[in-house]
């Protein structure tokens, strides 16, 4: 494989300087999605044409073909169905049915992927507390709860995961992250619920809300239309399940053809066309139903992966210099860099560097398992520390952001995610083992 240069990591940096600062120096232009497009398209091109240079446009056709399609299929699945689904909570946004919905969502992330349970729970979660002042860290806990960290338990919860059980970790053995799932989960839904108890009763109760909207506190009721999309998202659990080169080796061969390399993306994309046939327009309506936030998901990412397309090379060829031997180690550096790589591949690297460390005692996917759970968690939980640090997070905030909700700026959020997020993640690695 050819070296990359270190200069070729610039253009990613420019890319995450421009999420960051675009929306504070130039907001309105920003949130046009085509100029964001045209955007990407200027970083984009000589970063594309830099690479074919430099011997490296293999590396970068993979990336984008292989990653970035399947990545932004699966996505647009998980929003179209669960976009499909109307579930209408009667319920007041007490912290109590608040603290109660972030967990439903922590609990289904692993069984139907943090994306899945983030696209299925915003839109009520929102809805129910549409008349609360402050929902900001509402939001912020949702993305670090439903759509990071609840996925630990199964390879179908977040990327990285799957990629690892392709590598040979048994589907069960994520269980074994059964007491970490735990203690995060008890740690920020305690910290939440105590912080939105004070918002609510302090903060919320007098003058704030409308009573005639607040007479009956009681009772939790969720009505759910367009029930058949369950039936769909079923279908792309399966078929991120099954339809893979794992269950079916004809998919992984060199020369495949196209229809089987892609056959999970084609079932998806019909998985979209049934739901958008099948749905009533009126559920998508009342659910205010858009294709933007995923048309910026999209932009944004497709510049994301081919910018960082050297970052992950530079990393591959020189993983070895961070002379990483301990769990604790291999957590902070997977963790942090899964922050603002994509955190699948970036898992990957680690594994193959885990992977090459001689080891005592039996071996998960050939690594220590020590250094495979912490690989795991330091991936899927740093995910949540910035908004492109995984998928459902850009998704999250533009969704919220479309029904009103001033989200943080990017170096914002990342102030509230180191404030908050890493202190209780660095405490769950040191005293849960």
């Amino acid at each position: 494989m050819h070296t990359v240069p270190f200069w070729l990591l610039i253009p990613f940096v420019i890319m995450l300087l421009s999420i960051a600062v675009a929306p504070l120096v130039a907001e309105r232009w920003w949130e046009n999605n085509i100029n964001k497009l045209w955007y990407v398209i200027i970083i984009s091109v000589p970063t594309t044409l830099a690479l074919v240079f430099c011997g490296l446009g293999g590396e970068l056709f993979h990336q984008v073909v292989y990653d970035y399609i399947p990545f932004i299929v699966l996505l647009t699945a998980l929003f179209v169905v669960t976009g499909g689904i109307r579930l209408h909570c009667s319920s007041v946004a007490t912290p109590a049915v608040n603290t109660t919905m972030l967990f439903l969502g922590y609990a289904l992330a692993s069984f139907v992927g943090t994306t899945g349970a983030a696209m299925l729970l915003i839109r009520p979660l929102l809805e129910m507390n549409r008349d609360r002042e402050h929902k900001v860290h509402t939001v912020f806990v949702f993305i670090a709860l439903v759509a990071n960290c609840g996925g630990i338990l199964t390879p179908l919860g977040d990327p990285p995961l799957f990629l690892l059980y392709l590598r040979g970790a048994p589907f069960s053995w994520f269980m074994d992250m059964y007491p970490q799932w735990v203690a995060v989960g008890v740690l920020l839904l305690a910290g939440y619920y105590v912080y939105d108890s004070w918002r609510y009763h302090y903060h919320e109760a007098i003058g704030v809300r409308p009573h005639s909207h607040y007479d009956d506190e009681s009772g939790f009721t969720i009505n759910i239309r367009g029930a058949k999309n369950f039936v769909f998202l079923g279908g792309i659990v399966m078929c991120v399940a099954f339809i893979n080169p794992s269950t079916i080796p004809a998919m992984a061969e060199a020369d495949a053809p196209i229809y089987l390399k892609f056959l999970r993306e084609i079932a998806l994309l019909a998985i979209i066309y049934l739901s958008l046939h099948f749905t009533k327009r009126q559920i998508r309506e009342d659910n205010h139903f858009s294709w933007e936030p995923i048309a910026e998901v999209a932009i944004i990412f497709v510049g994301i992966f081919v910018t960082m397309t050297p970052a992950l090379i530079y990393l591959n060829q020189n993983a070895q210099m961070f002379g990483l031997t301990t769990p604790r180690e291999f957590f902070y550096c997977a963790g942090l860099l899964s922050s603002f790589l994509d955190n699948a591949p970036t898992a990957v690297a680690f594994h193959t560097v885990a992977s090459g460390l001689k080891s005592v005692g039996a071996l998960v996917a050939g690594v220590d398992p020590a250094i495979l759970r912490a690989i795991s968690m330091g991936a899927v939980y740093f995910g949540s520390l910035t908004y492109i640090g995984n998928g459902p997070n850009f998704m999250v905030k533009a969704i919220a952001e479309k029904e009103g909700v001033k989200m943080p700026s990017f170096f914002g959020y990342i102030l509230l995610s180191v404030t908050i997020l890493l202190p209780v993640y660095a405490i769950v690695e040191y005293f849960v083992k």
